[in-house]
């Protein structure tokens, strides 16, 4: 019985050590010199440069649709990527971008349109993802939304409710 267990713990322990494989053995010297190269460099990320960032409509009628176009400038180093453009609502809808890389020096735009619903003074903000060190860049629209001159019906007493 002791040999029974004996020859089965050799065993076990024969298959186990075979099994593994020296891990410093699988490194390649050249992929380790290559990576500390890499990492030792600074990251250079494209720099993005707007026209403007804030365009206000002044002052519109409720439902008067208005767009205005944001054009900007890649002034950094490196190619500036746009991957997205969303705004905080619905009624505001950035378009006619491009999401191919923008070399450095060149300028690009985009539109965005806004439906001129609201009242008062809006605001929205327009938010683009890039590669840029801040990950995202904003843009403001605004606009004073007058009504549309519907009077409103001041609320009539019969005489009769009144005694």
């Amino acid at each position: 019985m002791k040999r029974v267990f004996l020859l089965s713990a050799m065993s076990l322990f024969v298959f186990a050590s075979s099994c593994k494989d020296n891990a410093a053995s699988k490194i390649n010297p050249e992929n380790v010199e290559q990576a500390a190269t890499r990492d030792s460099q600074d990251i250079v990320y494209p720099v993005i440069q707007f026209d403007r960032v804030e365009h206000d409509f002044g002052e519109i009628a409720d439902g008067t649709p208005v767009e205005t176009t944001f054009s900007y400038t890649n002034v950094g180093r490196s190619p500036l990527v746009v991957t997205d453009i969303k705004s905080t609502c619905g009624c505001t809808v950035p378009q006619d971008w491009s999401k191919e890389p923008l070399a450095p020096g060149a300028t690009a735009q985009f539109t965005v349109k806004f439906n001129g619903k609201g009242a008062n003074k809006v605001s929205k903000t327009v938010t683009l993802t890039t590669n840029t060190e801040k990950g995202t860049e904003t843009v403001k629209i605004s606009a004073f939304i007058k009504n549309s001159g519907a009077v409103q019906a001041t609320p009539q007493i019969s005489p009769s409710v009144i005694k």
